[in-house]
């Protein structure tokens, strides 16, 4: 199953890299940059998590949460978002293994990782944006920026 440009985005609650709650059905109002991908201190995500913080949340609009997801556990999370100064909510998708991921469509059965997608979802909670690359392709950051632009 994938969740499609158009559907409401599946809700979900997994903790992040403090070890806090947090729920998509608590961020509804935002607008909310989904991102899933494989693993924390990896090459290319960590070049893409750099690229998020560095150039798109200082920039994004007050209305604009970034939410990242992978299966590493809530500690690796910590260790890596101290080491790289990521304060955006790094989620744990631990245990149940893969579970979110699954559920968006995006979790890889056979390598037991959650694949490159990113979801942008309107205040409302329906997805307005969808986009899934190959595990060794980086996510261009810009195309959020314009995804985003095209959302009232």
């Amino acid at each position: 199953m994938s969740v499609e440009v158009g559907s409401i985005a599946p809700d979900f609650e997994l903790r992040d890299q403090h070890g806090a709650k947090v729920g998509l059905s608590g961020l509804r109002g935002k607008k909310v940059v989904l991102i899933f991908y494989p693993f924390a201190f990896s090459g290319v995500c960590g070049g893409e998590l750099c690229a998020l913080r560095d150039e798109f949340v200082a920039a994004a609009p007050e209305d604009v949460q970034v939410v990242t997801v992978s299966v590493d556990s809530v500690y690796t999370h910590r260790a890596w978002a101290d080491k790289e100064g990521f304060d955006f909510p790094l989620l744990s998708d631990f245990w149940p293994h893969g579970q979110v991921a699954r559920t968006y469509g995006v979790f890889d059965e056979e390598r037991g990782f959650a694949n490159r997608g990113t979801f942008i979802i309107d205040a409302e909670g329906v997805v307005r944006w969808k986009i899934v690359v190959p595990v060794p392709t980086a996510r261009d950051i810009s195309d959020y920026t314009k995804a985003l632009a095209d959302i009232s």
